[in-house]
């Protein structure tokens, strides 16, 4: 039986909450769920991972611990993927939540076999709460979980609609790469994931595609092998 491409799609906090900054932004996420149902209809696999910046940017104070500080974004991102789920679900999709930790009934203890037999039932699997533990962001937990489950490649849905040289919003004469290798993204510190989450896809060669979330059909296109932003290779 031929293989179905596998994806995991990363999703900002910021992006879902639109113009409020905060919170969600309901038709936004109806739009991301469209785009995913195409792509999920054509039986392709589909993984998310959200960010939890629409509820929490980190520590923002020095009265907080910085292992706490990130526990609260855990549970900010559980939060993302229950409501973005919810959303997905409305549309007609199946999904299946799940976390690094027990969090009651709300979401699956994460286990490979588990989550490689909701894909294989045809459901867009959620992986909340990032690596489970502090110090590592949701960067770091998509391309752990890309990794684990043998994901054909991760894609990043951002604001910028790719990789530059420098900040575009800073630089107005920024370079556009439509293709970079993940060893120059770690060679010049480009911000494209962090650090750590850069060097395990140099390590287990992961390759990544960068693309502008509010561009029409982004996603689509995306799942499709069509990038408009930038492709990552590894």
């Amino acid at each position: 039986m031929e293989k179905k491409r596998r994806v995991l799609l990363k999703l900002s906090g910021e992006a879902l909450a639109g113009e409020k900054k905060t919170g969600f932004d309901e038709a936004t996420v109806k739009e991301v769920a469209r785009q995913v149902k195409l792509s999920v209809d054509q039986g392709v696999e589909v993984g998310i991972v959200i960010g939890g910046g629409n509820f929490w940017r980190g520590r923002s104070s020095d009265a907080i611990d910085r292992p706490k500080a990130d526990q609260i974004g855990m549970l900010a991102t559980i939060m993302n993927c229950i409501y973005v789920s919810e959303i997905f679900r409305s549309t007609g999709m199946q999904t299946e939540i799940f976390t690094p930790f027990i969090c009651g009934s709300m979401t699956k203890l994460f286990s490979k076999d588990e989550a490689n037999a909701a894909f294989q039932a045809g459901k867009v699997v959620f992986f909340a709460g990032g690596t489970g533990h502090p110090y590592f962001s949701t960067d770091t937990g998509i391309v752990l979980r890309a990794i684990e489950m043998e994901a054909d490649i991760i894609l990043l849905a951002k604001a910028i609609d790719g990789v530059y040289d420098s900040d575009p919003a800073k630089n107005p004469d920024a370079k556009k790469y439509d293709e970079i290798s993940i060893q120059e993204v770690v060679d010049h510190r480009l911000a494209v994931i962090d650090l750590t989450a850069s060097i395990m896809c140099l390590e287990n060669h992961m390759p990544l595609a960068v693309f502008g979330l509010n561009e029409e059909n982004s996603i689509t296109n995306a799942m499709n092998g069509i990038i408009t932003g930038t492709i990552v290779t590894a």
